[in-house]
């Protein structure tokens, strides 16, 4: 299992990389590998305002199962990863590379409540 140094993660098993007031969210090479071959992915419009715990940031469907993907900043969608409506599997060939949306993040503070990559790794030998 893949956990690069300078993302932080959630227990959801999502990554986000942060540049400036800029986030990059994607879902990590052990979600990845628990859900399989990707096969459709829907994301937010650019321009939404999306809120911590209440806004969905897309949906991932594998051939195994289907999920929301909640969001986990508050932010104002900047870009979305077109690439990967086209071709989602992508994520399953290097979910690092692979950002699903880029966010203008509203409270830097929430960063506070992520995990760094060795609290992450932890978190996902606890439940392996």
């Amino acid at each position: 299992m893949k956990i690069p140094v300078g993302f932080l993660y959630t227990k959801e098993h999502q990554w986000v990389k942060v540049e400036g007031n800029m986030a990059y969210i994607g879902i990590t090479d052990y979600a990845q590998s628990v859900l399989e071959d990707i096969i459709y992915l829907e994301l937010p419009e650019e321009g939404a305002e999306l809120k911590k715990g209440e806004s969905r940031l897309g949906v991932v469907e594998s051939v195994k199962t289907s999920f929301d993907i909640c969001c986990i900043l508050d932010g104002v969608v900047e870009a979305v990863n077109e690439a990967l409506t086209d071709d989602p599997g992508a994520m399953n060939d290097n979910p690092y590379d692979n950002w699903l949306v880029k966010m203008k993040i509203s409270d830097t503070k929430q960063l506070e409540e992520l995990l760094s990559g060795g609290e992450y790794k932890t978190y996902c030998d606890s439940i392996s």
